[in-house]
């Protein structure tokens, strides 16, 4: 099929790839490497104050906006808002994709067979493919028509919501998010407080009776029921980071409902 020149509707079965950024100036060029296929790559940041803005001006195909942050659905809908292209690809300032997955991806667009597409992702806990522990096939639709999907607009744990039919990819995107202890302490207490918000918006009421068992059974069910056991050192650190976000939140919930009361 002929594909038209890029302009305001983009180009005939083009795909943009859209991310958002705060301060990823040790990942982010080597993700803008492995996207460079894709006829356009929609960069969204929240205020980053290290090279990030740098680094990504730097890379043909581009479009670096600035938008305050507002919670990873609407940020992530924002980007979408501003891509060109009839299909969409989604994907976090930590993931990459391989030159397998791509040829996929623009054999599946062109086809037309499906609406959106799931992938699976191959988590990575520094060098070590973490294989249980609930991190694998760890699917997730990233690959989708513009005008047949939207993010939800959750703060936190956000997905794509579609209209169509769903197909599924081969080749997984792989995710190098964790390299120490520090990395889980740091995404335990950012997530937690986002849960916690959204817990209370909810007007779910949290104890510490409620924090403490969740804490224990998602440790049972990471370690024992998802097999993280068999992960080894990094099975045991995943299981406990989750657990203790788990109660962070929790506990979090609860102090900011006994501020409001």
């Amino acid at each position: 099929m002929k594909r038209k020149l890029a302009g305001e509707d983009g180009v005939e079965n083009g795909i943009s790839v859209i991310m958002i950024v705060y301060n990823e100036e040790s990942v982010i060029a080597a993700t803008l490497e492995s996207v460079l296929w894709a006829d356009e790559i929609v960069v969204v940041d929240s205020g980053s104050t290290d090279r990030t803005p740098e680094i990504c001006r730097s890379f043909p195909k581009v479009r670096f906006i600035y938008q305050p942050w507002d919670g990873f659905g609407k940020q992530k809908n924002f980007a979408l808002k501003h891509a060109s292209n009839p299909w969409v690809f989604s994907l976090d300032a930590d993931e990459s994709v391989s030159p397998a997955l791509a040829a996929e991806i623009r054999r599946v667009i062109n086809s037309a067979a499906c609406d959106g597409y799931v992938v699976k992702r191959k988590n990575f806990y520094g060098a070590q493919w973490i294989r249980h522990s609930g991190w694998w096939p760890d699917e997730v639709l990233r690959l989708f028509r513009r005008n047949a999907g939207r993010f939800s607009d959750r703060p936190v744990h956000e997905s794509v919501e579609l209209t169509g039919k769903v197909g599924r990819l081969e080749n997984p995107i792989e995710h190098r998010s964790f390299h120490s202890v520090a990395d889980f302490i740091k995404k335990a207490d950012s997530y937690s407080t986002l849960g916690a918000e959204l817990m209370c918006q909810k007007g779910y009421r949290s104890s510490a009776t409620k924090a403490f068992t969740h804490g224990v059974y998602t440790f049972f069910k990471t370690y024992i029921l998802r097999l993280g056991f068999l992960d080894g050192r990094a099975g045991l650190l995943i299981a406990a980071s989750n657990a203790a976000g788990v109660f962070y939140r929790y506990m979090k919930a609860l102090e900011m409902q006994e501020r409001e009361s």
